[in-house]
C-alpha cells in the first residue's frame, strides 16, 4: 500500500509537471533462495519466500504496473545486503558488534552457513543516484557488492577484528545458535554485470575493506548506537532472539 501510495503521488506531479521519474529500491529476497550456484540477475523468476518479501515482490510489479498502464518514468534496483554507517541494530553486523563490545551472547540463526551478498552503503548510494540519473525508463539494475560470505563466517570476523582493536578474550566463545527464522532462505548472490556494462557501477569496497571500516565506525559512535535502544527495541530483541 505504500509502494501504491506513493506511485499515485508520482503519477499526479507527473502530470502537473509534465515529467517526473520514480525510483523503486527494492531487494533480492524477492528471487526467493539459491542453490550453492548460480546468481540472480535482472529476469531471474520471482519466488518469495516470505511475507516481506512477497509484499517486495508486489510492490516490484505495481511500479511495472504503472509504466505499462500509465507510462510513469520508472526505475527499479534491486540491492543485496546492505552495511556501514548508521544501520539500525536490529541487524546482524551493528548487533554483533553491539553485543560483542558488551560481553552479551552473539545469536545467529540456525547452523550460520547462510550466505549473503554484502554491499556497502557507500557503494549502494553511488548505484542509487547513478540509476535515477542515467538509468534507462523502465529498466531494471540489480546491485551488488560481489562479496558473498556466510553469515557465521561474518561473525567471526566481526569478532576478530574487535579481538584486535580491542583485547581481551576472544569474542567468538560468545557466539551462541537460536532457532533458525521462518522463511530464512539459504542464499542470497547478485550478478550486477548489467548496471556495471550499462552505467559503468562498480562496487568501490571489498568485504575486508568495508567491514573494517564499519567496526571502527561504531566504536567511534557508541552513543548514537545506544540512543536506538529503546524499549521498543529491546522487545523486538528478545522476540527475535532471546526468546528462541
Amino acid at each position: 500500500m505504500g509502494t501504491f501510495n506513493l506511485l499515485e503521488l508520482a503519477r499526479a506531479q507527473r502530470d502537473r509537471l509534465g515529467r517526473f521519474r520514480f525510483h523503486h529500491v527494492s531487494t533480492d529476497e524477492v528471487f526467493g533462495s539459491l542453490g550453492p550456484t548460480g546468481y540472480f540477475t535482472e529476469t531471474s523468476p520471482y519466488r518469495p519466500n516470505s511475507p516481506y518479501s512477497a509484499s517486495k515482490a508486489a510492490a516490484d510489479h505495481l511500479v511495472r504496473a504503472y509504466r505499462s498502464t500509465y507510462d510513469l518514468d520508472v526505475v527499479t534496483t534491486n540491492c543485496s545486503n546492505n552495511y556501514g554507517p548508521y544501520q539500525f541494530p536490529e541487524k546482524l553486523i551493528p548487533l554483533m558488534i553491539r553485543n560483542a563490545t558488551s560481553g552479551r551472547p552473539l545469536p545467529v540463526y540456525g547452523d550460520g552457513r547462510q550466505v549473503r551478498d554484502w554491499l556497502y552503503v557507500l557503494d549502494h548510494c553511488e548505484a542509487l543516484d547513478l540509476v535515477f540519473h542515467e538509468g534507462k525508463s523502465g529498466e531494471t539494475y540489480n546491485v551488488g557488492g560481489r562479496n558473498e560470505i556466510e553469515n557465521i563466517e561474518l561473525v567471526t570476523q566481526v569478532c576478530r577484528i574487535l579481538d584486535e582493536t580491542l583485547g581481551g578474550e576472544p569474542r567468538e566463545k560468545l557466539i551462541k545458535f537460536v532457532k533458525d527464522r521462518p522463511g530464512h532462505d539459504r542464499r542470497y548472490a547478485i550478478d550486477p554485470s548489467h548496471i556495471e556494462a550499462t552505467l559503468g557501477w562498480w562496487p568501490r569496497h571489498t568485504f575486508a575493506q568495508g567491514i573494517r571500516k564499519t567496526v571502527r565506525w561504531y566504536l567511534d559512535n557508541g552513543a548514537w548506537l545506544e540512543q536506538c535502544l529503546s524499549g521498543e527495541y529491546q522487545k523486538y530483541y528478545d522476540q527475535m532472539y532471546t526468546n528462541r
